[in-house]
């Protein structure tokens, strides 16, 4: 089993890399392989809302200049998907916003349903809580399986590894990793006795008459 991780910060190893190593160090316990592709460092242009994904049906974003087909196809090879994000004013970085906004558009054709799927962040301060629901956001709409913890998964720190000093933090992330091996189990061993429901298509409603 596989899990592909992508690392929202500018930084290739500071505290959300950390975030993600202490998750990914319990997967590989556990069993599971575990990637991480470093998006934030990355020039990523936002989504243009043509609508060309869904058009084309080919697994693809229409922007092919940079490498977030590359990203989409690991994450439909993928069992599980981890995102690690820092704060940026309460909220996800702008490049790693542009990448899941794309790469999510694309896999609402049903791409990622029932992958299990898991957000952490690293944060000084304050911010962490609602950047977290915002990797949420893609997770849910996507029908994937989401573990938990014993918290919500944030971790303070300021300089790169100073995280690793955050005991509670650490914590929260290797129940995580703990949990999130569990789940994925659970689900590649369920597909063999329980067939799921059939994917319904996706009812849009204007509320303007």
């Amino acid at each position: 089993m596989k899990v592909v991780a992508f690392n929202g910060s500018p930084h290739k190893e500071g505290n959300t890399y950390h975030a993600i190593r202490l998750v990914a160090d319990e997967l590989n316990k556990a069993g599971v392989e575990v990637e991480i592709v470093h998006v934030g460092n990355k020039i990523i242009r936002g989504c243009l809302a043509c609508n060309g994904c869904r058009k084309n049906k080919n697994g693809k974003c229409v922007i092919d200049n940079d490498e977030v087909n590359e990203w989409i196809l690991k994450m439909k090879e993928a069992d599980g998907i981890i995102l690690g994000s820092p704060v940026h004013y309460s909220a996800i970085p702008g490049t790693m916003k542009s990448f899941l906004d794309r790469a999510f558009y694309v896999a609402s054709s049903g791409m990622l349903r029932h992958k299990v799927g898991a957000s952490v962040v690293a944060v000084r301060r304050s911010g962490g809580v609602p950047t977290f629901e915002q990797l949420n956001n893609y997770i849910n709409y996507s029908e994937m399986l989401m573990p938990t913890s014993n918290y919500w998964n944030v971790i303070h720190g300021t300089k790169p590894g100073e995280v690793l000093e955050d005991e509670e933090g650490k914590q929260i992330m290797r129940v995580l990793g703990k949990n999130m091996a569990w789940l994925m189990k659970l689900a590649e061993h369920g597909k063999e006795t329980i067939i799921p429901e059939e994917r319904e298509e996706k009812v849009f409603t204007n509320f303007i008459r």
